[in-house]
């Protein structure tokens, strides 16, 4: 059998993944980062966009947003605000949803409003761009 390492994926909605993959591919605040079984510990923030894990020789994309990652050599546990598996994701409403939050965005708002609406935006255009690349 060949080494696996468990992948952990939390939201403040639901745990959104837990397998255990061959291979996690990820981005962090220095760059793309591959993580194979046996990895070296390390903390490290997510950058929201596409994470990529590897299970018996197939790949599952998942849309995330920010978040913190902590790897050990068994375990990859990711706390983010979204994740979303891309066969998951409805392009069309994610586009709808785009729409109304950069409409949103024009009107007068508070510091507070206009964060969370840009944080929005960054969810549904990452969400569209994850689902664009890997359809059929």
């Amino acid at each position: 059998m060949a080494a696996t390492l468990k992948l952990e994926i939390v939201t403040p909605e639901a745990k959104s993944f837990s397998d255990d993959v061959e291979m996690v591919t990820l981005t962090g605040i220095d760059g793309e980062m591959g993580i194979y079984p046996q990895h070296m510990p390390l903390m490290t923030q997510l950058v929201g966009g596409e994470i990529i894990a590897r299970k018996d020789g197939q790949n599952i994309f998942l849309a995330v947003g920010d978040g913190f990652v902590q790897v050990t050599g068994e375990r990859v546990a990711i706390l983010t605000d979204m994740a979303i598996r891309a066969e998951n994701i409805d392009e069309a409403a994610a586009e709808e949803a785009l729409k109304k939050a950069e409409a949103r965005l024009s009107q007068k708002l508070s510091d507070e409003e206009a964060a969370t609406v840009q944080a929005s935006i960054a969810h549904w255009t990452t969400q569209i761009k994850v689902k664009q690349r890997h359809s059929k």
